[in-house]
């Protein structure tokens, strides 16, 4: 259970500075062309490292599991991050990351359901807590939120949720690196079809037609100079190969809800380190909502600390 804890912190740490990498380089690359480009190299970054993975454990990758990847990749990389993309499009990046960041609390409900995960009185206390620090720090008196931008949000959120908990499934059977590397390389495969698809003149006219130009014409070459390599390789590597697989590992030797805790921390973590290197303001709200979720993640993880602190009953 430690070194579940490790894995959380690591992929915390990770996930916070993805807002600020993607920043660095935001109006240089095509949103989806940045997205397959991070999947697919950090998908062939863990290559070696799942196959070792596969080989201490003696097993082999069945074909029924290829298609349960394949979904995977489907789910969390293309739909998911592609509705992250459109949701950045239609409203506020700040409001889509903390809308986001609320993963947990689709974690919570959707592990209960599928993976029958229990759901304590503390875990219902920190999404409440959760709720309120998001809705502070989005201040909805003030700030004018795109229905749809808050839509792709919510769905984008739901299908990553759907992704991690449908994860976790074959994450005890294989281990995390070998769910994130598979996963990774079937949604780069998926979102390249895409990109071909979109480059077809019949296609790309009817997307545009239809206000969806994001989908028409995705480059796929466009962009990449070796200026920008060292920050697009801690993209794909850093934040995406790594990041992930510490993700999942954190779920293989924890639970989909503890490691969940990514999300409640993120929104702490992330704007701290946005002050520090991109110098961003952080704003009074801001502050107060980062409380509520501060409170709400130690609410979510200090009985469960305290009761693995406890000295057995003697028997």
């Amino acid at each position: 259970m430690k070194r579940g804890f490790v894995f959380i912190i690591l992929t915390t740490i990770i996930f916070s500075t993805m807002e600020i990498a993607l920043k660095l380089v935001s109006g240089v690359f095509h949103p989806i062309q940045l997205t397959f480009t991070r999947f697919l190299i950090g998908g062939l970054f863990l290559i070696p490292f799942a196959l070792s993975a596969l080989r201490k454990k003696q097993i082999s990758v069945s074909r029924h599991d290829l298609f349960y990847f394949a979904f995977l990749g489907f789910l969390g990389i293309v739909v998911s991050m592609i509705l992250y993309q459109l949701a950045v499009q239609n409203t506020q990046a700040s409001v889509v990351a903390v809308l986001f960041s609320c993963n947990p609390v689709f974690v919570t409900i959707l592990a209960f359901f599928i993976l029958h995960e229990t759901i304590r009185k503390n875990n219902i206390l920190a999404l409440l807590l959760e709720i309120i620090g998001t809705i502070i720090i989005i201040n909805p008196l003030h700030v004018k939120l795109s229905i749809l931008g808050v839509s792709l949000t919510i769905v984008s959120t739901l299908t990553f949720a759907l992704y991690g908990v449908f994860g976790k499934r074959k994450c005890a059977e294989y281990g995390g690196v070998v769910v994130t590397c598979f996963g990774f390389l079937f949604g780069a495969l998926e979102m390249l079809v895409l990109i071909a698809l979109s480059n077809i003149p019949a296609i790309a006219t009817a997307f545009t037609a239809n206000g969806l130009s994001l989908f028409a014409n995705i480059p796929l070459l466009k962009g990449h100079a070796l200026a920008l390599l060292p920050i697009v390789a801690y993209i794909c590597i850093v934040n995406s190969g790594i990041g992930y697989a510490c993700f999942f590992t954190a779920m293989e030797k924890t639970s989909a809800q503890t490691t969940s805790l990514v999300f409640f921390f993120k929104p702490i973590l992330a704007p701290i380190l946005a002050l520090i290197i991109l110098h961003e303001v952080i704003p009074f709200n801001m502050i107060l909502g980062i409380l509520f979720i501060l409170c709400g993640s130690l609410t979510s993880i200090l009985p469960g600390l305290l009761s693995r602190k406890s000295p057995e009953p003697l028997k």
